[in-house]
């Protein structure tokens, strides 16, 4: 916000480009804190999974927003990946015409929303769970 007030020409170029610092940053700061208290195996395992979890997480947030968007899967594959995947190009919902919203920016907030209360949702379902004295 400061480079927006004070050096406004520079945030016009930049603009994108701060924000994924800012999330690179904050990703590589907790892997140096797990890592500078941990041994090297540990601390690899933990990149693995954290990169695996990472992954995994943004597979789950872009297909939500695809098949809500525009009711496909894999849409255009064939355009970044070549003629040879255009088999991947597949419709989960034929003649939808569409839900804007969730292919625009917004729309990744909003799935990230829903998904972390459904977590939460399960999260409490299952501590629930765990408090209930079983029958003897």
């Amino acid at each position: 916000m400061s480079l927006n007030a004070w050096a406004h020409e520079l945030y016009k170029v930049l603009g994108l480009f701060i924000a994924l610092i800012v999330v690179n940053c904050a990703i590589l700061g907790r892997a140096e804190s797990f890592s500078s208290k941990s041994n090297v195996m540990d601390a690899a395992l933990d990149g693995l999974m954290m990169g695996l979890g990472f992954t995994l997480s943004l597979v789950v947030i872009g297909e939500v927003r695809e098949v809500l968007g525009s009711g496909t899967l894999f849409a255009n594959a064939h355009l970044l990946l070549g003629p040879s995947f255009a088999f991947l190009e597949t419709t989960i919902v034929p003649d939808y015409k569409g839900f804007l919203l969730m292919v625009l920016p917004p729309g990744g907030f909003i799935v990230v929303g829903m998904l972390l209360a459904v977590k939460r949702v399960l999260d409490q379902r299952k501590a629930a769970r765990s408090t209930e004295v079983p029958a003897s």
